[in-house]
């Protein structure tokens, strides 16, 4: 006796190759359609100043306080990178590297709602470390 017969049944396969094909066009088409832009990693907006902007320094420190007081180091006008915490010995230790150049200078980028403690923070700590070249960064009046 013969119940069932013996066809044989056809297996469904899913080509992966065009999938493939696909994605990889996918990739490529965003990799080429991102445009990449320098972000700061705090939101700081500046106070205004009258002043004339000063020649660019060979080698500078930024650093950047938000009005939060959260701190960010970013050297010679590289992306920014925030500090842990914003307490003066991590602050202290940020800095440390660069203890006594005379050559660097020391942009201090406060947010103008920034409290005036934040920033006496980092003077006090620049003293200490022999960062005497410091400078605050403004933006122009818009007229």
């Amino acid at each position: 006796m013969n119940f069932g017969s013996q066809q044989d049944q056809d297996e469904t396969n899913i080509e992966l190759t065009p999938l493939i094909d696909v994605v990889f066009l996918l990739l490529i088409f965003f990799m080429i359609s991102t445009t990449f832009t320098k972000e700061t990693s705090l939101r700081i907006n500046l106070p205004e100043s009258n002043g004339d902007q000063s020649a660019a320094a060979p080698r500078s420190l930024e650093v950047q306080i938000s009005s939060s007081s959260q701190y960010a180091l970013a050297v010679d006008n590289q992306s920014a990178k925030a500090l842990i915490n914003s307490r003066r010995d991590t602050l202290k230790r940020a800095l440390e590297p660069y203890k006594g150049e005379q050559q660097l200078l020391l942009i201090i980028r406060a947010d103008q709602q920034t409290p005036h403690e934040s920033v006496i923070k980092v003077m006090d700590v620049a003293q200490e470390l022999g960062l005497n070249n410091l400078t605050f960064a403004t933006q122009q009046i818009q007229n």
